[in-house]
């Protein structure tokens, strides 16, 4: 299960687009003026430039060999999204006509080629998904050394595939390379996050009751009410925890203030809610 009220198949529509997006930023920002980020599309970068292979050949020949032992390995349930993002971005490297820019001003586009592959890859990694190279070498290695996590593991392929591209383009690219990699990072990390982020309120009213009726008819959200005293009055009351995504918190406060004009009411940042309503379990 995913998201709540998103279907496989917008999943699949966002994939789609997303490995669309990495497909032009590697072949129209990255390519042409030997920008190597790291991953698959670095090593086909740097065969280009050396051998004259085709970006979409080369995407598609590291990973091949990367998903027969992933299925191998982790079954089938592990890899199909990710395939299809693989799909895509070499059918998009292959399809995607040559219209290069930003050549004359390498931090534009170590900057922009990072924020349009980051939206990308953001967009696919939200959709659990990524696009093989060596995420998925990453994932099998990992079988191998599970005393490293696979973010250890991640960096040093691309770190490797990083100082391979420094020896033929030079060390300045790799280094903008560097502001690249963390303008993907970034991004991307903002877009998966972004989706994630949900709102915790905590309310302290004589209304609790009607408030609470309120939250359960007119934002059908979920709403507890936690025995509390004051240490100051001695007195008892209920206080409200209330867990509500970021657009319904302006709804909430004026249904409290609604009800309540002197409720107290705290409200803070939720990086992750997993449950019925907000992000299910995957099984």
């Amino acid at each position: 299960m995913g998201v709540r009220g998103r279907s496989p198949v917008r999943d699949y529509i966002l994939i789609l687009i997303g490995a669309s997006i990495m497909g032009f930023a590697i072949k129209n920002i990255y390519d042409p003026i030997g920008l190597v980020t790291g991953g698959a599309s670095g090593v086909a970068i740097i065969l280009k430039k050396q051998f004259g292979v085709p970006l979409w050949l080369t995407n598609t020949a590291i990973n091949i060999p990367l998903f027969a032992a992933a299925a191998k390995l982790k079954g089938w349930s592990f890899i199909k999204r990710t395939l299809l993002a693989t799909v895509t971005l070499s059918v998009s490297l292959y399809v995607i006509p040559e219209m290069p820019f930003l050549m004359d001003d390498l931090f534009l586009t170590a900057l922009f080629g990072g924020l349009i592959t980051g939206a990308g890859a953001g967009i696919v990694f939200a959709c659990q998904a990524t696009t093989g190279g060596t995420d998925m070498l990453a994932a099998i290695i990992r079988r191998w050394l599970p005393h490293y996590t696979l973010a250890q593991i991640l960096q040093v392929l691309d770190a490797a595939i990083v100082l391979i591209g420094a020896g033929i383009f030079g060390v300045t690219y790799a280094l903008y390379a560097l502001i690249a990699i963390y303008a993907v990072s970034k991004v991307s990390d903002g877009i998966i996050e972004g989706m994630k982020y949900s709102k915790v309120a905590y309310i302290i009213s004589d209304k609790s009751e009607e408030i609470a009726a309120a939250i359960l008819k007119e934002l059908e959200r979920g709403v507890t009410a936690l025995d509390a005293r004051g240490m100051y009055s001695g007195n008892r009351k209920n206080v409200l925890f209330c867990v509500v995504s970021r657009k319904e918190i302006a709804q909430l406060k004026e249904l409290v203030v609604g009800h309540d004009a002197q409720a107290f009411v705290i409200v803070s940042d939720a990086r992750e809610v997993l449950g019925e309503g907000f992000i299910e379990y995957r099984q």
